[in-house]
């Protein structure tokens, strides 16, 4: 009789026995995402698919795997463990894993093929490897340099005569011939670095290397800059058993840059011929591109105030330039990737902001415009391949949903620029990864429903196969939680001038519109990172929305991927048209019935932090508690290029920066506040804590802390990400449930 009350109340009831998510579980392994491979790579001859995988007793752990196409097998490579040299990594390639977001990750971390298809290198414990997928069992490695020696940003030369890295401070070569290492450039040390991208180029400007090889293998053009003239900030990094005093050269707005040198150099070695940069040393070495002649390299030069771009094509032997093409702004310019200097026509593929939207022209190598390729209300958010022969264009963009990334082709002879074709099938978030002759391409897709699937698809948009369809079944480990998976809804809200305002709401699991629930609330905010998108979620706010609360996040003005009027909105001041906004949300979502207003909490990281802060510190009264972790509080604190970009300097907008401040509109700063800072942080530095708190405490202000030793931006590690979050959860459940039982109130 039991049995059968029980299975009658089961079948009525099917979220009874459902598994809930727990935060251990969130940051635990195996990943929650399923068998998720990362780094994709065609090999050059299209035989193979190569990526990253994790463990699954340890995600962050990679190692190198191959799909073979012609057997459809998958095969691990090389096993990182394996291999045995997991030493303790340099602080420059601490610091620059930080900037790609990848601090948490070992083992292989990168990798590249060599144009013969037959050889990937790669490096684990800073020493570097040949891998050689012809040899023998057991003879496949190559050490390509000695034990101890540190390498970064190792790269295979176009023609595969060699292989070129960074190790400190200075630019190498290896001759794969003969197996010897040739010491480019002698005299980086101290503030002379060379062949490495600057500490904004890493975090502000999508550039994450500083040499680049000609087509022909016949030299390198590298960076060399210069930090001398950069402040010296002394910080204080405290760690769980000692404090470290670190002299951190960071280049705060308004303050002084590193001069930055462009040089040639011949493979093994020689004197540098520099090329003639700028008249103002103070400006942006932006971007760097070989034409396919390889008797011309190209730069992008950035003025300070980023509202100039000018691309100049410098002859190699007599170092002459030309001026291709110059970009003017009134607020800002976008930096891109879009750039492709054509073999077959004297002109070159740009991506161009010029209607407001970031479109693909091709200009001639005059500077004059020949044909647009893509026209429309709408953003290419990245040129992914160029195929001359076929005369086509492949680029990911947002035009038939500004919550999607999506693939297309376009004629290179622009004959259909207002209704380009759309390769991608499945509505969601596609990124795309093409290899080098554009026949083939790699695509990993998810929408709110489906976790990540990765396939190969021919350049016709059909599916070759199946690369890891990770599909939501037993054995899954998303499979034990599938019944509490709360699918969110998108809508959409209208700004204070008019525009559309994308978001996304999770309604409580169990969903009772009888009852009215407390709201988690959620962004970054900031330009140049969307976070309304419909792919699939993340996993906290499920959490959050299976305990009990409506989750709800929305793009303000200043978000990408919406056209320059959208990001426009914020110049010269931050924090104004971005809280505007999210207080639109709060609207909305208290006029809702099943929305309890007042308890509404507010959480954001970073830029988001910056919001936190700034929204209970002009609207306290509507909102009951809030969690800033990593804020920015002070915008003179932060770098150079990111902050001027949208500020100017604080020379030139001295009342935009104190109006952007968060420290202007504290005496408003009423409801609860959590605030959270990772002690060693180099990104946002600790000082903007440290500002906020003395300035909280000056004025009678209460507020909880919560600092991590050790820890950097991210809070990187998953005992440290397992920590904050169950902090935050633990704070919202305090401040928001006033239910005796924290459920949701009737």
């Amino acid at each position: 009789m039991y049995r059968l009350l029980l299975a009658a109340l089961l079948a009525l009831s099917p979220l009874v026995c459902a598994e809930r998510l727990t935060i251990d579980r969130i940051f635990g392994d195996p990943d929650l995402n399923g068998p998720s491979p990362r780094t994709l790579k065609i090999a050059p001859d299209g035989s193979r698919v190569t990526f990253l995988r994790g463990r699954d007793n340890d995600q962050n752990q990679l190692d190198l795997w191959e799909y073979e196409v012609a057997s459809g097998k998958s095969l691990r490579l090389v096993d990182s463990i394996a291999i045995g040299e997991q030493n303790e990594l340099s602080d420059t390639e601490k610091a620059r894993r930080e900037r790609e977001r990848i601090a948490q990750l070992k083992g292989i971390v990168s990798y590249r093929w060599a144009p013969d298809s037959r050889k990937l290198l790669f490096s684990v414990g800073e020493r570097l490897w040949l891998y050689d997928v012809d040899a023998k069992p057991g003879k496949e490695l190559r050490a390509l340099t000695p034990k101890g020696f540190e390498v970064s940003d190792a790269k295979v030369s176009p023609r595969g005569g060699y292989v070129s890295f960074v190790s400190r401070q200075n630019l190498y070569t290896v001759d794969l011939a003969s197996g010897l290492i040739y010491q480019i450039t002698r005299d980086g040390k101290g503030a002379i670095r060379n062949g490495e991208a600057e500490f904004v180029a890493q975090e502000e400007m999508a550039r994450s290397t500083g040499y680049w090889w000609a087509p022909d293998d016949s030299a390198l053009a590298y960076e060399r800059y210069d930090e001398s003239k950069v402040d010296e900030v002394k910080r204080t990094e405290v760690y769980a058993d000692r404090s470290e005093t670190i002299s951190q050269r960071y280049p705060a707005a308004g303050r002084p840059n590193v001069t930055v040198k462009l040089g040639l150099v011949k493979p093994l070695g020689g004197a540098t011929r520099w090329i003639d940069l700028a008249d103002n040393a103070d400006i942006y070495l932006a971007r760097v591109e070989w034409l396919p002649d390889s008797k011309r390299v190209s730069f992008q030069r950035e003025s300070r105030d980023q509202r100039r771009l000018d691309l100049i094509a410098v002859d190699v032997v007599t170092l002459r330039q030309q001026t291709l093409l110059t970009e003017t702004s009134k607020t800002w310019i976008n930096l891109n990737d879009c750039l492709r200097f054509l073999k077959n026509e004297d002109a070159f593929i740009w991506g161009s902001e010029r209607d407001g939207y970031n479109h693909l022209t091709v200009f001639g190598l005059d500077g004059k415009r020949r044909r647009p390729l893509t026209r429309g209300d709408w953003d290419v958010d990245k040129l992914l391949a160029l195929d001359e022969k076929s005369g086509k264009v492949y680029f990911a963009a947002n035009r038939d949903d500004p919550l999607q990334s999506q693939v297309y082709v376009a004629r290179l002879d622009g004959s259909d620029a207002d209704k380009t074709a759309r390769l991608s099938q499945g509505e969601g978030w596609h990124d795309a990864v093409f290899g080098e002759n554009a026949a083939a391409y790699i695509d990993t897709f998810s929408n709110p429903a489906t976790p990540p699937q990765v396939s190969l698809y021919g350049a016709d948009g059909s599916r070759i196969a199946w690369i890891e369809q990770n599909e939501l079944k037993p054995g899954h480990p998303y499979w034990p939680y599938r019944d509490s998976l709360v699918v969110p809804e998108y809508g959409k809200l209208k700004s204070e001038d008019g525009q559309d305002l994308y978001y996304r709401v999770y309604k409580p699991l169990g969903f009772d519109a009888s009852k009215r629930y407390p709201v988690f609330m959620t962004y970054y905010g900031g330009p140049g990172s969307q976070y309304v998108k419909r792919n699939w979620g993340n996993h906290f706010e499920q959490y959050m929305a299976e305990h009990g609360y409506v989750v709800f996040a929305m793009d303000n003005r200043g978000s990408p991927r919406r056209g320059r009027r959208f990001s426009d909105a914020v110049f010269k001041q931050l924090g104004k048209p971005e809280i505007a906004d999210q207080l639109a949300g709060i609207a909305w979502l208290t006029s809702q019935p099943w929305v309890d207003g007042k308890h509404v909490g507010v959480f954001g990281w970073s830029y988001g932090g910056f919001q936190t802060l700034m929204l209970l510190a002009k609207a306290s009264e509507q909102i009951a508690a809030g969690v800033a972790v990593a804020p920015v509080t002070d915008w003179t604190l932060y770098d150079t290029h990111y902050t001027e970009r949208y500020l100017d300097t604080p020379q030139h907008n001295p009342q935009g920066y104190e109006l952007s401040g968060v420290l202007h509109w504290l005496d408003g700063l009423k409801s609860p506040l959590l605030l959270v800072h990772g002690m060693a942080d180099d990104n946002v530095l600790f000082a903007n804590s440290t500002k906020l708190m003395a300035a909280l405490q000056e004025r009678g202000t209460q507020f909880r802390l919560m600092t991590y030793p050790g820890a950097k931006h991210g809070l990187s590690t998953p005992a440290l990400k397992k920590h904050v979050y169950t902090l935050i959860a633990n704070y919202f459940d305090e401040m928001l449930k006033p239910c005796k039982h924290a459920d949701a109130c009737r």
